[in-house]
């Protein structure tokens, strides 16, 4: 078959692929290596006293990089203001917004797959919709979507890809990814690699007008919570891509025009090993702080307790109003005195912003930022 990049891919072809793929030597070899790189992930979750303190560490930091990888830039002192402030939320630029969208996205996904226990149409377009922030759903049949070349890439303006279009085109090949997703009779290919296979479908489906990528970057998270490869949807697995971006879509490329798909599944597979020891290591630094964290504060401090060295690791920057709640205070005298002795033991130091004042955990931002 000749590609025409100028056409809408209409001959797609159907999930699964050629058989041949899953008895590939390399593959299996490099198969084996990524399973027991994502399997320490799950390691170092259970250590955790709550894995949910990661939404605002490693989930934050992998909506953050998947928003770049759209070329949505937000510095890391806006986004840690936002999610440290419901009231700056509200108010924060356009690209932060987008950056919380996408952890929304991420968790109210996560949500769906753990009442349901697969990943469906519904979850899918909940998911586009909380990142845009709009009720979008699949593409309109006559919605001329062409993939070209970005201002900043060579020959830009160059068509790179034009996805399925048609009368319920879309829908069809959306149907038969989730099938071969969810229905083990169909195929008993190891979940890892389906996900790869499933990431490539997605999107050269391409089913949405915007937010394609990232909506399909969930997906490859919910797929692994889905089927037990990982316990939390945690994996900070936008770092690599964004770092071998280039790569990531000549590999893409490779399957719609030559079939590439074993180029395109290492690729993958290298992503979860990379992403997964990156993801280990930082949930290992982020505990090893907490207790050297928690046994110097005790020391210091009578009043510090578990519940918040937990909160102040659960996110980089943090409001005086919240440790006063943790801590049942309620006097705006006590908690200021509070505050002081946290910032005089160097737990925490203030930032003033206005007449906004931020408590900043520098060594939860020196691991995050990987110093």
């Amino acid at each position: 078959m000749v590609f025409d990049r100028n056409k809408p891919y209409n001959d797609l072809p159907l999930l699964p692929p050629d058989k041949e793929l899953e008895n590939d030597l390399e593959i299996l070899k490099k198969l084996v290596s990524a399973s027991r790189a994502l399997a320490s992930v799950n390691n170092e979750i259970t250590r955790l006293p709550n894995p949910l303190m990661l939404i605002n560490t490693i989930a934050i930091q992998e909506a953050r990089s998947s928003t770049e990888i759209e070329n949505i830039f937000t510095t890391e002192d806006e986004l840690f203001k936002a999610i440290s402030d419901s009231k700056k939320e509200e108010h924060a630029d356009s690209a932060t917004r987008e950056v919380l969208r996408y952890r929304e996205a991420l968790w109210t996904g996560y949500k769906s797959i753990s009442d349901q226990g697969k990943i469906n149409l519904e979850t899918i377009i909940n998911i586009v919709r909380q990142i845009k922030g709009t009720r979008l759903g699949i593409r309109p049949p006559q919605a001329r979507i062409i993939i070209r070349r970005g201002n900043s890439e060579q020959r830009p303006g160059e068509v790179v890809y034009t996805p399925p279009r048609g009368e319920g085109v879309t829908e069809s090949f959306l149907i038969n990814l989730i099938k071969y997703l969810n229905d083990h009779g169909l195929t008993d290919t190891d979940p890892l690699l389906k996900m790869c296979i499933g990431h490539y479908q997605f999107e050269a489906i391409h089913p949405f007008q915007d937010g394609n990528g990232r909506t399909g970057r969930i997906i490859n998270l919910l797929y692994l919570v889905q089927t037990g490869l990982l316990i939390q949807p945690v994996l900070y697995l936008s770092k690599y891509i964004i770092e071998n971006k280039d790569s990531y879509y000549y590999q893409l490329a490779g399957v719609t025009q030559r079939r590439d798909w074993k180029g395109w599944i290492l690729f993958m597979l290298d992503a979860i090993e990379e992403a997964s020891l990156y993801t280990r290591n930082l949930i290992n630094d982020i505990i090893g702080q907490m207790n050297e964290t928690y046994k110097f504060a005790i020391s210091k401090i009578d009043w510090y307790n578990n519940d918040l060295n937990e909160a102040i690791f659960s996110q980089p920057y943090i409001k005086a109003q919240r440790v006063g709640k943790i801590l049942k205070k309620t006097s705006r005298t006590t908690i200021t005195k509070y505050m002081g002795e946290l910032v005089s033991a160097g737990i925490l130091s203030p930032k003033k912003e206005g007449l906004e004042v931020y408590y900043l955990n520098d060594d939860l931002i020196r691991i995050l930022s990987g110093n």
